[in-house]
């Protein structure tokens, strides 16, 4: 990552589109535990075509989820405020499948979690 300042203007960041996708989904948080996506280790992938779609590999933390469309809706609601979204595309796999060790540290610990 590299930044860039000139005096008075305020730094910009070249990053790759998968880290302006991570950043853009810790906004999309899971009603239930109160963390968002990123952190809970349920994103696993984020890719843009040359087409401009946004595919996004993630997992739920259970199959059934009940909120799955909420969350595709909070998802798509966040990515496609990055100008070089054009659509989304989620595929929910569950290879790997999800388990604890998979959140952050933060998150663990927000969670009571102290492994």
């Amino acid at each position: 990552m590299t930044a860039r300042a000139d005096e008075g203007e305020r730094v910009i960041m070249a990053t790759t589109f998968k880290e302006r996708a991570f950043d853009a989904l810790g906004h999309v948080i899971d009603p239930e535990l109160g963390i968002d996506l990123v952190n809970l280790g349920l994103i696993y992938d984020a890719q843009l075509t040359d087409e401009g779609v946004a595919e996004i590999t993630m997992t739920l933390t259970i199959a059934g989820c009940p909120l799955t469309e909420w969350l595709a809706k909070d998802i798509h609601d966040e990515l496609i405020k990055l100008p070089e979204v054009k659509s989304i595309e989620i595929e929910i796999v569950w290879e790997p499948a999800w388990n604890e060790s998979m959140m952050s540290r933060a998150a663990r610990m927000e969670l009571g979690i102290h492994s």
